[in-house]
């Protein structure tokens, strides 16, 4: 019965043997002077995310100016008609929250940081953002833009009804 533990006779000549020959590039140092400057780093990627709820006025030209070359190249380069992103895209809040979102999800998929699974993990997002790209605007303004009237809250809940209502859990 051969016992598996033993190397063959002539392993270490093997062995000699496999060292002459050319391998794969070892891998590379991981010393300080040249690890990616990201290693252990909790900086952000590039990407960063669009709080559209608290944009300042004085941040709002340069982040509406960067989503606006970003949707432009996005709908040349991707097809995307003007019947789902009209040219007035930026008057209609649903789709600014759609196209914001898709603007960081692109930048942090083609992050230099990424492993490679970016550009997948964006066309994987992006086909189940055009449906509701689609739904965003639904040909709202074919006829000329017309400003939406925003929902409001003002003076519209009675305010005894809430607190009757919110005295109980309602969890069952």
């Amino acid at each position: 019965m051969t016992d598996y533990r033993d190397p063959p006779p002539d392993h270490d000549d093997a062995i000699a043997e496999d060292m002459t020959r050319p391998g794969p590039p070892p891998p590379p140092s991981t010393s300080a002077s040249n690890r990616d400057d990201r290693a252990g780093s909790s900086r952000p990627l590039g990407a960063s995310t669009v709080n559209w709820y608290t944009l300042t006025d004085t941040d709002a030209g340069p982040t509406w100016a960067a989503l606006r070359a970003w949707v432009e190249w996005f709908t040349v380069r991707y097809r995307i008609s003007e019947s789902v992103v009209p040219v007035c895209w930026f008057k209609h809040g649903q789709l600014v929250e759609e196209l914001s979102a898709l603007h960081t999800a692109h930048t942090a998929s083609f992050d230099s940081t990424d492993t490679g699974y970016g550009p997948i993990g964006w066309h994987e997002r992006l086909s189940l953002a055009l449906p509701r790209l689609a739904r965003a605007y639904s040909g709202g303004c074919s006829r000329g833009h017309d400003p939406l009237i925003p929902r409001s809250w003002t003076n519209v809940i009675d305010e005894q009804e809430w607190d009757a209502w919110t005295t109980q859990a309602h969890a069952h």
